[in-house]
């Protein structure tokens, strides 16, 4: 096997680039040439050129965090498709003796509806057929869909107030995910790697996981960087053998080799970062050594062999079976224990236009447990003390019936105006209900809260100020939050 010096004097393309990067070509086409290192020795390097300053970017990331975080870590479970607030968390009793009447006009207001909608002759109202019940101390209504949610409704803080401004499903997920309803936006996990940085070097800051079929598709776009570095952006943990694509080595291809390529390359990229000073070069280096110490520590979290049978009893049946949303539950928790500062599991499975009590039904059955479990087992086991849990969906759906409408089953619209998601955990009140909507759940009548707000806040939790956390692209200083959001102090501890 070559060594270093030979690696170098072999390769014509390393040769090349330090040729042009040589002292006397350095000292030639410099402005001031040998006079200013002459002047330099004089008078000291410093007070010529000046003291190294830092750049903006590292003045910012290098005052994080603004004050103390109440939470270490974020685990976002998000709901695809919008799951829908009359089937969970709002209950709105004077519906039942409404069923089949027209959604008042005072009540709509005159507000925008999806083009599906658009087409209806009627708005039905449709009650849900599920009944609610209090729950713990708190006395809080929940479904009775989600009944091992509601045995930690004590734990919950959940905001029935929530709103957006995008009607459809692509540009409202991007919107939660990034702060704005058009792709090339940071992710908020991203911008939590580029502010925090990592409590553990052999894992990735931002670990993606995806369950659930149907529904609307998942793009890796709301998971990435955006303008950040592309060491910030999220890494998607697959099922299956391979569970980070191209970790493991080529057959046939040995540990050490890949250490000796890597070295080498590094080399290079060094090189070609000292002459063009691209930050990109830097990304890419830190990628590849990431990925050397993944292929030890990724097979160790990945492989479940040692968990205990109560455990996955705790999670459920599909908790066995990787990739579902009961496994990669199980998973979040065990990545939260090797410090992965922001954990994003997306389920599909919830835009439910049609076939609604049966659908709702098929995916509370399918996450409902999981999720109990997770919160359960993050609290026995003390994470959930500095560890932030979010639930939730991209909008909520309407009170009025998409289709037909019969006692027994009717579907939703998307509805944007108003809808329920929790949060649990580091920072947030416990055992609390913020906001409410009317009658209709169809317009929030106290505390509303808009995604930026959800934004500004979730980032408070984790010891950053909202407006203080920017990045410089093309001119121009961009935020999570853009120019809006304010924090939600009611619901802080």
């Amino acid at each position: 096997m070559c060594n270093k010096k030979k690696f170098r004097s072999n390769n014509k393309d390393l040769q090349s680039v330090e040729k042009k990067m040589d002292r006397r070509h350095f000292l030639t086409t410099t402005s001031m040439g040998i006079g200013a290192f002459a002047l330099g020795s004089l008078m000291g390097l410093e007070k010529v050129f000046g003291s190294p300053k830092k750049t903006i970017q590292e003045e910012i990331t290098q005052s994080l965090p603004h004050f103390l975080p109440k939470a270490k870590r974020v685990v976002y479970l998000f709901q695809s498709g919008g799951p829908s607030q009359f089937e969970t968390f709002d209950y709105k009793p004077k519906l039942t003796d409404m069923f089949g009447k027209e959604l008042p006009s005072s009540v709509r207001q005159g507000q925008r509806l999806t083009a599906m909608s658009a087409q209806q002759s009627s708005l039905p109202i449709a009650p849900s057929k599920f009944k609610f019940n209090q729950h713990g101390e708190s006395r809080t209504w929940v479904s009775e869909l989600l009944p091992h949610t509601a045995s930690m409704v004590d734990d919950l803080c959940i905001i029935k107030s929530m709103y957006t401004e995008q009607i459809n499903h692509d540009p409202a997920i991007t919107f939660f995910q990034t702060g704005h309803q058009l792709p090339g936006r940071p992710s908020i996990g991203s911008w939590m790697s580029y502010g925090l940085g990592s409590d553990n070097k052999n894992f990735p800051n931002f670990i993606v996981l995806t369950s659930g079929n149907g529904g609307q598709p998942l793009y890796s776009r709301l998971w990435g960087n955006g303008f950040l570095p592309t060491q910030h952006q999220g890494v998607q943990f697959r099922s299956g053998k391979d569970p980070v694509l191209f970790l493991n080595n080529p057959e046939n291809y040995h540990h050490e080799d890949r250490k000796d390529m890597l070295s080498y390359l590094k080399e290079l990229n060094e090189v070609q970062n000292s002459a063009y000073g691209d930050p990109e070069v830097d990304a890419r280096i830190s990628q590849y050594e990431m990925a050397f110490r993944m292929q030890t520590s990724v097979p160790e979290v990945t492989d479940m062999s040692d968990e205990p049978d109560e455990v996955f009893e705790m999670y459920g049946k599909d908790s066995r079976t990787p990739g579902t949303y009961a496994a990669n539950c199980l998973m979040a928790r065990r990545l939260l224990e090797k410090d992965v500062k922001f954990i994003q599991l997306y389920h599909r499975g919830w835009d439910h236009h049609a076939g609604l009590p049966w659908g709702m039904k098929k995916q509370c059955e399918m996450t409902d447990q999981p999720t109990a479990a997770f919160l359960k087992d993050l609290k026995q086991r003390g994470l959930l003390e500095d560890t932030l849990v979010i639930w939730g969906g991209e909008f909520g759906r309407t009170v009025y019936s998409q289709g037909k409408l019969t006692p027994e089953s009717y579907g939703r619209d998307h509805h944007p105006k108003c809808f329920s998601m929790w949060m649990a955990g580091a920072g947030v009140k416990a055992g609390m209900s913020y906001g409410e909507t009317d009658d209709f759940s169809y317009n929030i009548v106290k505390d509303p809260v808009h995604v930026h707000d959800f934004h500004a806040t979730l980032m408070h939790i984790m010891g950053i100020d909202h407006e203080k956390l920017t990045y410089k692209f093309q001119g121009r200083r961009f935020r999570l939050t853009d120019v809006h959001g304010n924090v939600v102090n009611d619901i802080l501890s």
